[in-house]
């Protein structure tokens, strides 16, 4: 792809790796500095104000102005004027190419949360694990599971490693670090982009145009779960990576290994479809088509490198997983939303980025002759091959969760249509028509393209806040983990979780020990404990016996009816794992001689195929076997049994 107008800003192998670690540093630096900025100001709730959006929108306006106008000034200098540039100019261009992402992020993302201290979706379905793993890393920088004690962790933990050393350096709970960690890693992860970007075709304003569109996309489909948003982002740099390795790059097959290796240890679903449709694809199709045997070498080589790398976070549940004497149990797989049956087509989108993909899938089919464009082609084929697969893996009970892959496809393709755009305006018209483009006619053209694409923009950024409304108004609404809502409004009853927290504590039990039994989600989010037992089968560690564990909880329910205190609790410390040393449920603290049907907890039911694929069931404990040993408590909603002896 690379011309000799094309390439004028390309970066060496030096430059590019210290144009990596300035970009990171910046934007790791930038972000944060607003953050804090941002929770000493005092502006209202998104839900209940438009003062925030106008803000978030004045950003994005503004970075946007001030990265088109440089950059179209460096264009000007480059193509029509040959001139030097002077020096701060240059330092000035590449700030505001290098930092553009993250401001992005900051306005567009940070503005609008900036009164409240959850991250999107708050403590909504999934947020609730992805917090309580926060929790758990923040207080054990170990192995160690996010639910059940003395476990290595199954889910990959180098996010929230990562986001639980920041929360202790930060003096922050868990819970509160996910949102600035979650507003550095994906400034960061767009901030780098461009040096990546620029190293692989040449053009500084190119490699920012693809790291502005990367950034403001994944903040539109996939900000909520930013650890595997980070990894989706690099996925076409390394289908460009993959081309230069398998033909004879060491610092592509090095940096190629880095990236899977670290992917691996961040979100293993885009690892594996992007090292087996894209990579492993791309590996095959060349030593086919080449016919050698150094693609095929190369493969072998990333995949040892990028499996060490990996082992860093893998290796100890591997290793328990071997000499484990229990079946491993995992429903992750055991989902299939409406999103899943359908292959995305987002070049049929009347929107920005539609259009924008439209032009990719046109620039792809028209320059398959070019090695390095057939490789987007051929990653796109091998995404789309896995989203069919997921569907018919369906008749073996299981999917390859492809409905998360549509990230990707859109990133492919939009990544595709800015080159194309580039390819017409740097290389294009003026070759085809040289008689009738001179410099002026050139300078003109060009002028109207920033300004088209600068509007584009525009348009497209300022509605990340719109599209991510809910997700944000959930992060007003819901409690947090101080009891308080951010819209201030009157919270829910995890308002008292600090109370609960505190009886436990009373009794000496340590939090980060000790092992409880609820189906009180959002109070293992919040606070450090060890469960019984995971909430639901898809994020319990395939370690744990989910199922048997339920099946344990079910009979002492049923046997507690029957049972003295001191027969209860022989019936909980005869269990093969360690039984709970305090129960949350849900009811009222039951009156001598009174009647009652017991105190509440749910089991949740893995039933998929069904969509909704997880059913919840009460199941209801004697208040008697509570009477002795067991010291209980009303508090608020819930009544709280902590052991005594």
């Amino acid at each position: 792809m690379r011309t000799e107008n094309y390439a004028s800003d390309l970066l060496s192998l030096r430059s590019t790796l210290l144009g990596l670690s300035s970009a990171g540093v910046g934007a790791f630096a930038v972000t944060l500095v607003a953050w804090m900025v941002f929770k000493r100001t005092h502006l209202p709730a998104f839900s209940t104000s438009m003062v925030t959006r106008a803000l978030a929108t004045a950003g994005m306006v503004l970075t946007l102005v001030i990265v088109a106008g440089l950059l179209a000034w460096w264009i000007s200098d480059e193509y029509y004027g040959k001139r030097r540039r002077p020096q701060w100019r240059v330092a000035l261009t590449y700030f505001f190419s290098y930092m553009a992402p993250a401001f992005i992020v900051i306005a567009a993302v940070g503005i609008p949360l900036s009164a409240t201290k959850l991250w999107l979706d708050g403590i909504q379905v999934d947020q609730v694990f992805r917090t309580q793993f926060l929790t758990r890393t923040t207080e054990q920088g170990g192995y160690a599971d996010m639910n059940y004690l003395d476990m290595p962790t199954f889910y990959p933990m180098g996010w929230f490693w990562l986001g639980g050393r920041l929360a202790a350096v930060l003096g922050l709970p868990g819970w509160e670090v996910f949102q600035p960690w979650a507003l550095i890693s994906l400034a960061v992860a767009g901030s780098i982009l461009v040096p990546i970007w620029q190293h692989l075709v040449g053009s500084l304003p190119v490699a920012t145009a693809i790291a502005v569109m990367t950034t403001a996309v994944t903040l539109t489909l996939g900000a909520e779960e930013p650890y595997s948003a980070v990894i989706a982002m690099g996925a076409p740099a390394a289908a460009l990576l993959a081309q230069r390795a398998f033909h004879g790059s060491w610092s592509a097959t090095a940096g190629l290994a880095l990236f899977l290796g670290i992917s691996a240890t961040f979100y293993t679903l885009f690892t594996g479809a992007i090292a087996l449709t894209v990579v492993s694809l791309l590996a095959i199709i060349t030593a086919v088509y080449e016919r050698r045997w150094l693609p095929i070498v190369r493969l072998v080589i990333i995949g040892v490198a990028s499996l060490a790398i990996a082992a860093v976070a893998w290796g100890p549940y591997v290793m328990s997983a071997l000499r484990s004497g229990v079946p491993l149990e995992s429903a992750a797989q055991h989902y299939l939303p409406s999103e899943g049956t359908q292959l995305p087509v987002p070049f049929l989108s009347p929107s920005v980025i539609g259009a924008l993909c439209l032009i990719g899938v046109i620039f792809l089919a028209l320059r398959l002759a070019d090695a390095e464009v057939r490789a987007l082609a051929f990653a796109l084929g091998g995404i789309y091959a896995w989203i069919v697969a997921s569907m018919v893996v369906t008749l073996a009970g299981t999917t390859l969760l492809s409905f998360r892959l549509e990230i990707i496809v859109v990133l492919f393709m939009a990544t595709a249509g800015i080159l194309g755009l580039a390819e017409v305006r740097l290389v294009g018209i003026h070759s085809l028509y040289p008689a009738r483009f001179d410099v002026p006619t050139n300078r003109a053209i060009t002028t109207a393209f920033v300004v088209v694409m600068l509007l584009s923009g525009i348009y497209y950024v300022q509605q990340i806040p719109r599209l991510n409304e809910d997700a944000i108004d959930h992060a007003y609404a819901d409690t947090d983990g101080n009891g308080e809502r951010a819209d201030q409004f009157t919270p829910d009853s995890a308002s008292k979780y600090g109370e609960i927290n505190d009886f436990i504590v009373d009794h000496g039990y340590t939090p980060n020990g000790t092992v409880i039994m609820t189906d009180e989600k959002l109070f293992m989010a919040y606070y450090p404990y060890h469960g019984f037992n995971a909430f639901t089968a898809h994020y319990a560690n395939p370690l744990g016996q989910f199922r048997e564990r339920s099946a344990q909880m079910e009979t002492w329910a049923r046997e507690s009816w029957d049972q003295t205190p001191e027969q209860f609790r022989e019936a909980l410390d005869s269990a093969k794992w360690q039984g709970p040393s305090a129960i949350i449920f849900r009811g009222e603290v039951a009156e001598d001689g009174a009647e009652t049907d017991g105190y509440k907890i749910h089991l949740a039911e893995d039933i998929y195929p069904n969509q909704p694929n997880v059913r919840y069931r009460a199941i209801f404990y004697n208040p008697e076997v509570f009477a002795e040993g067991w010291d209980v408590k009303q508090v608020g909603p819930f009544v709280v049994a902590v052991r005594t002896q």
